[in-house]
């Protein structure tokens, strides 16, 4: 099959590199621009376009789909098909119906739960126990079309975000190969989302970041692990910001809100008399280290964390 493949961050790339290894032929990728980065911002390309530039695919960049010369473009490919995976950019009507079987996305959630820009977050931040992978047949809406197939996942307990985008990038691989195979032989049957059971995922922002104590642990914990990697969960230590990155709940206490338990484990006080030990963190300016050992050098029994 003749695929033009559009997508950005690592977790595309699994889907793209399947592609290639079942013997698709791929027309030509499309990827956002490179970006600065760093402290010396130094220009660094899609983890998609190394992939491509490695099997010696054409590479597109542009700014939007919907110039004339990008869609004339599109069109000289003549694919079969378009596979989308976290691209990042809408496809304009005219795209959508250019491919004779369509525009294919490989979406992590199991739609028509957590449209939108961050699906596998928002599901490990309402503390959801299983997700998974959908293919869609792409539509004008976000994330509205037709569902083709779906392969669902447990999410385990202290599960990160991260660590579930690696797990489900392979997942949207593997399905993304069946799922063309299938339409190719006409074994599809499309069914329609109820946008009545819809929920969106909106984009993640650094406003996310600060913890409020008055919540229960577990909530607290699902916050730690659904921003992990980025932006991060954040508490105030003194006044200084202190990163948390991994926790796990740790029975119950009386005391206020936010405030550091006795012991030589670095335990905080949560909503309800629920506590949340602070397995790793990061003080602010210093490097990510064990609860423990930030004890040792931070005298911190009584005091209060605050919302940072």
């Amino acid at each position: 099959m003749r695929i033009v493949f559009m997508g950005t961050p690592e977790f595309a790339v699994p889907s793209l590199s399947a592609l290639i290894g079942a013997g698709h032929e791929i027309a030509a990728v499309f990827t956002r621009k490179d970006k600065p980065v760093g402290r010396k911002q130094i220009l660094q390309a899609p983890p998609v376009k190394v992939l491509a530039v490695e099997n010696g695919i054409e590479v597109f960049q542009p700014d939007t789909l919907r110039g004339e010369e990008t869609q004339t473009a599109i069109a000289r490919l003549r694919p079969d098909v378009i596979v989308v995976a976290a691209y990042g950019k809408l496809l304009p009507k005219n795209i959508l119906e250019l491919p004779r079987l369509g525009c294919v996305n490989v979406h992590a959630s199991l739609l028509p739960k957590y449209r939108g820009a961050a699906p596998i977050q928002q599901a490990v931040l309402d503390g959801e126990t299983v997700t998974g992978v959908t293919t869609m047949q792409m539509a004008e809406g976000l994330d509205t079309g037709d569902i083709l197939m779906k392969d669902r996942t447990e999410i385990g307990p202290d599960e990160t975000s991260g660590e579930l985008t690696a797990r489900l990038a392979e997942i949207g691989a593997r399905l993304i190969v069946r799922t063309l195979d299938a339409l190719e032989k006409g074994g599809i049957a499309p069914v329609a989302q109820n946008d009545r059971e819809s929920s969106y995922a909106g984009m993640l922002s650094k406003e996310l970041s600060p913890v409020d104590w008055s919540r229960p642990a577990d909530r607290i914990h699902n916050q730690v692990r659904g921003l992990s990697p980025w932006p991060g969960a954040s508490t105030l230590f003194e006044g200084k910001k202190l990163k948390l990155h991994k926790t796990r709940a740790a029975g119950k206490s009386s005391g206020v809100p936010g405030q550091i338990l006795p012991g030589a484990e670095l335990k905080a006080v949560c909503g309800g008399g629920t506590v949340l030990e602070l397995l790793e963190v990061q003080p602010e300016g210093g490097k990510r280290m064990k609860g423990s050992d930030f004890l040792r050098g931070h005298p911190a029994e009584g005091v209060i964390l605050g919302n940072g």
